[in-house]
């Protein structure tokens, strides 16, 4: 997708080196959130001595969601969570926040990419109204 240096490239780099279940899991939420929203941009954060790959975000008019990726499971945390409708239930984890929710995804789990989809584009509009000027 993108050259090494590049946060794309980054991500790329991190899902080939994790060359298990994880790395499919990212890979595929991430293909679902760039068709949810073409105009998403990706990032790297938070990058440390204990992390240094970082952690993949995604961003338009504002984070919507990070990729973290732990031994059991992908977490998909959305930073603005707690304020996204979500009819399909999705939400598994980070529950008790104020701001943010999650979606932990373990080996085998199956994510509805159509709800996923919706989750992504509810999160887009949300950010984009934080944006627009107060009349």
């Amino acid at each position: 997708m993108g050259d090494a240096a590049s946060p794309t490239g980054r991500i790329d780099e991190k899902i080939a080196g994790l060359a298990d279940w994880r790395g499919d899991v990212l890979a595929r939420v991430r293909a679902l959130i760039h068709e949810a929203d073409p105009e998403v941009t990706e990032a790297v954060k938070w990058v440390k001595p204990t992390n240094p790959a970082g952690v993949p975000t995604w961003e338009h008019a504002g984070i919507l969601c990070t990729g973290e990726v732990y031994k059991a499971y992908v977490k998909l945390t959305f930073a603005r969570g707690a304020a996204l409708d979500d009819p399909a239930g999705l939400f598994n984890a980070s529950l008790g926040g104020g701001t943010r929710r999650a979606i932990d995804i373990r080996q085998g789990d199956e994510v509805d990419a159509e709800a996923f989809k919706a989750l992504i584009r509810t999160a887009v509009a949300l950010n984009l109204e934080r944006q627009r000027p107060k009349s």
